[in-house]
């Protein structure tokens, strides 16, 4: 399931973890195809942390975020990666399994079709509208004809710049959204070839 990246750790998050991991299981599909386990696995890219932490990050139930992180560590997404001792009871600080998740492309999972990964750019949508509304949006769209490998080049060059955005130093006072995608157009205009002369 892992790639053969060994674990390392660069401050950011303050624990090992491997760089990928490709989700092959439906049972993993489904774990982050919710929200609120998107952030959760979100706030860990910067540390580890307890679900009494996660739960007052994302005002919601304790018992609630518990059920999260569950699924998510059932689904090998999560781990426990230290203990400290509160009371009497070892406190568990949950980290990513790795920097990165993805699903690979046509991949069969269980021998049926793995369902669909979350869509990142409803999420980033409907996060990104304030940002908007007050002239703070940065973003563009382009598009172009090219090979499949091509295609598959110009990807290894963003998954380059995203991991160098996941390993950035947390400071400062607000969190900014970066979200990037590649994907075909079927009925996107094209130009008629040129007319040799």
């Amino acid at each position: 399931m892992a790639t053969e990246n060994p674990l390392r750790s660069t401050g950011v998050p303050d624990y090992e973890l491997e760089e990928t991991i490709e989700l092959t299981t439906a049972e993993q599909v489904r774990a982050i195809s919710d929200p609120l386990r998107t952030t959760i696995l979100g706030l860990l890219h910067e540390r580890a942390a307890t679900v009494t932490e996660l739960a007052a990050a994302v005002k919601r139930p304790k018992s609630t975020v518990a059920h999260h992180v569950n699924v998510l560590a059932t689904a090998g997404l999560l781990r426990v990666v230290r203990t400290k001792r509160v009371r009497a009871i070892d406190e568990r600080y949950y980290g990513r399994a790795a920097r990165m998740f993805y699903v690979g492309l046509g991949r069969q999972g269980e021998g049926s079709p793995l369902p669909h990964d979350f869509n990142d750019f409803e999420v980033a949508m409907k996060e990104s509208a304030a940002a908007y509304d007050a002239g703070q949006m940065r973003s563009f769209i382009r598009h172009a004809r090219i090979p499949d490998e091509r295609a598959a080049e110009f990807w290894q060059k963003v998954d380059q710049v995203i991991h160098e955005f996941d390993q950035l130093p947390r400071s400062g006072d607000t969190t900014y959204g970066f979200t990037v995608g590649l994907y075909p157009i079927l009925d996107y205009p094209m130009l008629p070839p040129v007319a040799e002369d």
